[in-house]
């Protein structure tokens, strides 16, 4: 049975269908094994064993009578704890949601359950999903399976650690500014970020639960929903089970994304954006992605050190400020006209990210349709380059995953080739591709000298995310993919 932990997803099913391992079985497997690995982890924060069971069962029943539920059937799967499970506790990690039991599931996990998975559990989050770490007040701090006193990113730190280490076969994440594609990155597994638009968020929290009880509700702006898994087929599976329209745009929408541009690794036109002043990448993720870049072009692929029109640093100040006005729309009064307040004492020479964030925040919609007009012109820039280009392939953050830091948010700092820099730089490449609403694809790159995960991340066309998640299958046929952490 160990044999099967590490398998896909995909791999997962086809063995439950062909009867060599039944969906109870499997189920087991995975949970003996969060109840020997999560107490070091804490990545697997509930689980529902005896519901889980019960549908297991169910889905072995089917398949004795010929029934197939789908291309999951009978594969246990954990969700991200910012997406609603009937019958589960969702929290966001926030203590305030602490007893939030949801009534009905979240639109991306019913496609997982259309599909035929089996959901046993639930993985931790930041509160509300808004850190590059994952602990919160409700169920403590998540840990990375590469290295017990670092984080495993955020906010989908636990569903990529519990990949990570085998306690899970495949997981939804969020991502408003790297949530997916950070842990990815840090625990050396895959994560997708959609295109923007093209998975329904609701059921998502936030915003808060309980506000849109019908068909309407609201998308967050830039935040998508997407997969991670520990391979790249369960990553295209799970796309093609999650996109589609909103639910109240079902009745006359539909989503049909193109085919991947080439299917060949000699074909694709290739970008390269490795470094950049504004955001500077630390040797220990460059060296790595370098390594792979060249073992590409060894083998035939066309890279050229291109990359779009766009300047850095205007691109990540829009981002900023559009995500600021996002956390603010959410944020209490007495919080807001605090900020407000503080707004006052700013000096206009402050460009440090508190400030940023308190500006952004507090903005006049007037200032936030400049921003969203200036983002326009950003993505165009994008749609030029991608005329010539297949993908772009660029840091997903400049660091390996970084040591805990449970220290408020603008008070900690990160070291880059031995400088100190802000912590919010960890999400200045996420941003550089969220705010031009593209698809990128994480993909494992290797590892750093300390022995830690990097990924590379593979941009593509804007609702063109099959060139991304395929050419990461060709880009994988060559650097390599996961590999479990020792130990597990």
């Amino acid at each position: 049975m160990n044999e099967l932990t590490f398998q896909s997803a995909v791999k997962l099913a086809e063995a439950i269908q062909a009867g060599q391992v039944s969906s109870l079985e499997l189920l087991e497997l995975y949970l003996e094994r969060v109840q020997r690995f999560n107490p070091k982890l804490n990545a697997i924060v509930q689980t529902c064993p005896d519901e889980a069971r019960k549908k297991a069962q169910q889905a072995d029943e089917a398949l004795s009578r010929g029934e197939s539920w789908g291309p999951l059937h009978g594969v246990p799967v954990t969700i991200k704890d910012t997406l609603e499970v009937a019958g589960m506790p969702c929290t966001s990690g926030a203590p305030a949601l602490r007893d939030h039991m949801p009534e009905n599931n979240a639109e991306t996990v019913k496609a997982y359950l259309n599909a035929g998975a089996v959901i046993f559990g639930k993985t931790n989050v930041p509160l509300y999903g808004g850190d590059i770490q994952s602990f919160n007040k409700v169920y403590g701090q998540t840990n990375n399976p590469w290295n017990l006193k670092h984080t495993p990113g955020g906010s989908s730190g636990g569903a990529a650690a519990a990949l990570s280490a085998g306690l899970t076969s495949l997981e939804i994440g969020s991502d408003i500014g790297g949530s997916i594609r950070t842990p990815a990155h840090f625990c050396g597994i895959y994560g997708h970020k959609p295109s923007y638009g093209i998975v329904a968020q609701k059921g998502h929290i936030p915003p808060p639960p309980g506000i849109f009880k019908g068909e309407h509700g609201t998308s967050m702006d830039i935040m998508v929903v997407g997969p991670l898994a520990r391979n790249i087929d369960d990553i295209a599976l799970a796309m093609d089970l999650l996109v589609g329209p909103e639910p109240a745009e079902n009745r006359a929408w539909q989503i049909r994304l193109p085919k991947a541009r080439k299917n060949k690794l000699k074909d694709l036109k290739i970008g390269l954006w490795l470094d950049d002043p504004v955001c500077p990448v630390d040797s220990s993720v460059g060296d790595v992605l370098q390594g792979a870049v060249d073992r590409l072009s060894s083998n035939g692929a066309q890279i050229l050190e291109k990359r779009p029109d766009v300047d850095f640093a205007q691109s990540h100040g829009c981002f900023l400020s559009l995500l600021a006005a996002v956390m603010g729309a959410g944020t209490p009064d007495k919080y807001f006209d605090k900020w407000l307040e503080e707004i006052k004492e700013l000096s206009p020479d402050d460009q440090s990210y508190l400030a940023r964030h308190l500006r952004g925040a507090t903005q006049l919609h007037r200032d936030w349709a400049f921003k969203d007009s200036l983002r326009q012109v950003i993505r165009q820039k994008w749609a030029d380059f991608f005329r010539e280009f297949d993908i772009l392939i660029c840091p997903p953050a400049p660091l390996p995953a970084i040591a805990h830091d449970p220290r408020y948010l603008y008070d900690r700092t990160i070291t880059v080739n031995g400088r100190q820099r802000e912590y919010m730089d960890l999400i200045g490449w996420a941003g550089l591709i969220g705010v031009a609403h593209l698809p990128s694809t994480v993909v494992p790159a290797g590892f750093a000298k300390s022995g830690l995960p990097v990924g590379m991340q593979i941009v593509g066309p804007y609702l063109e995310d099959r060139t991304p998640i395929y050419s990461a299958k060709l880009i994988s046929d060559v650097i390599g993919g996961f590999i479990p952490p020792e130990g597990y």
